[in-house]
């Protein structure tokens, strides 16, 4: 699918024949990849949307149309109009999924003339993403989080002397701190490179905090990925972070199913306390010294790593298109099946530490044949990220991005 200019898309989209509403799915990286094949499995069109064509998801076959709006972050006013002229040009109200923070947000916060929302208001999406509000709820129902000093309410310094060095420096809501500094968390080893953040943290408005350094077991990192509907049961998987790369604090590049029933909760608990509904992850280390599992985040929505939870047998996007769509007649209707063990790998970010020597084993050696095979596919219980040669497209296309040097930025 190639991708196209924002007045080229709406022209195409006038002269789509769809029977059933699209899913507008923004941004088109990784996560945007794994949504879109997740509904296109069940026979949903997909229109991706981006702020460039670099991204993986655009050449899918999974993806029917895609093309480029409005940053939200740049111009929110402007992404409202762009996919409020998109939806006006098709014959059903499309069903928005935003794969990241502001995407999500923006859609939640304009709420766009013509388009379905399948997750809460952003009010209550403000309350669970922002960290200084999620802890005071996680205080309140007795969750474990790690010792955190919001700088609003402490004096820095006396912060810094309550917890020691090195530790964290975490902002309450995490993509406005990732468009300034290119990332969402920094350790600090001293008093001075704290001085450095904290100060730029106040010149640029964005409210930060002091975290202790978890002492984190490598390799036990787990996370509850889940679909909450306004009513009803949460479907709900719990995923284990094998590998993350870098090693530490990096992005998951290997997960697998794990049974954990307080976990899942305790994650439960702090979701549906904030009255939220829709797709969502909540993180969780497991620290050394507490001996317990401590809640770092909640994403509330789509994560890099959410096509394990489909493989499983639980397809939150579906789940949450089929609620949204309750009604039409020609919308598919979803039913989860009984949880199956299921890993997810990323190749892109895995085999580079397979490569230098910092991690092995994980991937046994039937895996790696299934992967080259193909076989992975059709039997097992191994997915990817963004590999699968039956839908070649999205990694070739991220080999030519790479080898030619272009600048795509995801957190995904």
């Amino acid at each position: 699918m190639t991708f196209q200019e924002f007045d080229a898309l709406r022209e195409s989209l006038s002269a789509a024949d769809f029977d059933r509403p699209p899913a507008f799915v923004a941004n088109a990286h990784v996560t945007g990849l794994s949504v879109a094949r997740a509904l296109d499995d069940h026979g949903v069109p997909v229109v991706a949307l981006d702020r460039s064509g670099d991204g993986a998801a655009p050449p899918s076959d999974a993806v029917d149309y895609a093309g480029r709006v409005t940053y939200p972050l740049d111009d929110q006013a402007g992404f409202r109009e762009d996919v409020e002229a998109l939806a006006a040009e098709l014959d059903h109200e499309p069903v928005a999924f935003g794969c990241m923070d502001e995407w999500a947000l923006t859609f939640a916060e304009t709420e766009p003339e013509g388009v379905r929302l399948p997750f809460a208001d952003s009010e209550t999406l403000d309350a669970v993403l922002d960290k200084t509000s999620l802890y005071d709820r996680c205080e309140e129902l007795g969750v474990p989080y790690p010792e955190t000093h919001h700088l609003s309410r402490t004096d820095p310094d006396e912060a810094a002397d309550e917890l020691g060095f090195p530790l964290v420096l975490k902002p309450a809501r995490k993509r406005e701190f990732e468009e300034a500094v290119g990332t969402n968390v920094i350790e600090v080893a001293d008093r001075e490179e704290y001085r450095d953040v904290v100060e730029m943290a106040e010149e640029t408005g964005i409210e930060v905090m002091a975290q202790e350094k978890v002492p984190v077991a490598r390799g036990e990192d787990q996370s509850l990925a889940s679909y909450v509907p306004e009513s009803g049961d949460p479907l709900a998987v719990v995923g284990n972070a094998r590998v993350r790369a870098p090693l530490g604090y990096g992005t998951s590049c290997v997960v697998e199913t794990a049974e954990n029933p307080a976990l899942r909760e305790r994650a439960l608990s702090v979701v549906e306390d904030a009255g939220y509904h829709g797709i969502s992850e909540a993180e969780f280390v497991y620290d050394r010294d507490r001996g317990e599992y401590v809640l770092l985040d909640v994403n509330t929505r789509p994560w890099k790593w959410i096509s394990m939870p489909v493989r499983a047998g639980a397809n939150l996007p579906m789940a949450a298109y089929s609620d949204a769509t309750a009604g039409v007649d020609s919308a598919p209707d979803y039913e989860s099946q009984e949880i199956q063990d299921a890993r997810w790998v990323s190749l892109e970010d895995y085999l580079p530490l397979v490569a230098g020597g910092e991690t092995g084993g994980v991937l046994a050696g039937a895996d790696w044949q299934a992967l080259v095979s193909g076989a992975f596919e059709e039997s097992g219980d191994l997915t990817t990220a963004v590999y699968r040669p039956s839908d070649p497209a999205p990694i070739a296309h991220r080999l030519d991005v790479e080898f030619a040097d272009r600048d795509y930025y995801c957190s995904c």
